[in-house]
């Protein structure tokens, strides 16, 4: 890894992470990167075995600048995480279509993330614990206590994955059509079409107990909210909730 300027509260920029193609796009700072991240569910983490290359998508979750994310004990790609491997866990979100009046200018509103790590599978049976809760916790507040505890043969077949972000960066295109000027005069259609992650109305399980109705703890997930702006405002809650219990003991 090739050192370049460390800028405070940022990610230091390197050979992997910096961006190349449209670098004015391209953001080091933690703010930027953790916004995209905090605003995602899902996640690519890509990594090699052997020389074969592979890509795999999962759920994930951030505390401060390590990434989490779980999977089953049989999975290959856990089972050679276990002495530690560089991985690159990527995070995008698509904002808009972006028509131009030529297919070359043709583009997407989007925003993303790629950071980069040495993954490794926590072992330790107390950390464990509490990343197993963090999964729920994370996107539900307090849900953990409300559910069947979880048991040994379940914690045994779930392993957990740890990354420390050692450098990332965050590319945003937020912006209009960008057609060459001599085009503007040709009659086609130009113009943004937004898209946007909405939560629905909910879908209760059919064999839910008659005195359970949702509960109150649950409703940032209101139909009509953007999903991004709920999972940004959950991880808000998160951190806070971590914060407070860090300090209490």
């Amino acid at each position: 890894m090739d050192s370049a300027q460390t800028i405070s509260d940022s990610f230091p920029i390197t050979a992997r992470n910096r961006v190349k193609r449209l670098h004015e796009r391209g953001s080091y700072d933690h703010a930027s990167v953790y916004a995209v991240l905090d605003a995602g569910i899902l996640c690519h983490v890509a990594y090699s075995i052997d020389g074969q290359p592979y890509c795999t998508p999962t759920i994930y979750w951030r505390e401060g600048d390590v990434l989490y994310w779980h999977g089953s004990s049989a999975s290959r790609m856990l089972r050679h995480f276990k002495p530690g491997m560089p991985a690159c866990l990527t995070v995008s979100h698509l904002d808009g279509l972006v028509l131009a009046r030529s297919g070359f200018n043709h583009s997407a509103n989007y925003r993303s993330a790629m950071c980069f790590g040495t993954a490794r599978i926590i072992d330790d049976p107390k950390e464990k614990a509490v990343a197993l809760d963090a999964v729920v916790n994370r996107l539900y507040r307090g849900r953990s206590e409300d559910l069947r505890p979880i048991t040994a043969q379940e914690v045994k077949a779930t392993t957990v994955i740890g990354m420390r972000i050692d450098d990332a960066s965050a590319k945003v295109r937020a912006k209009g059509v960008g057609d060459n000027e001599e085009d503007y005069d040709h009659p086609a259609w130009a113009g943004v079409i937004p898209v946007r992650t909405v939560i629905g109305d909910e879908e209760p399980c059919p064999r839910l107990l008659p005195h359970i109705s949702r509960p109150d703890k649950l409703s940032a997930y209101s139909s009509g909210r953007t999903l991004d702006e709920v999972l940004v405002e959950a991880q808000h809650l998160y951190e806070s909730d971590v914060d407070r219990e860090t300090a209490s003991g």
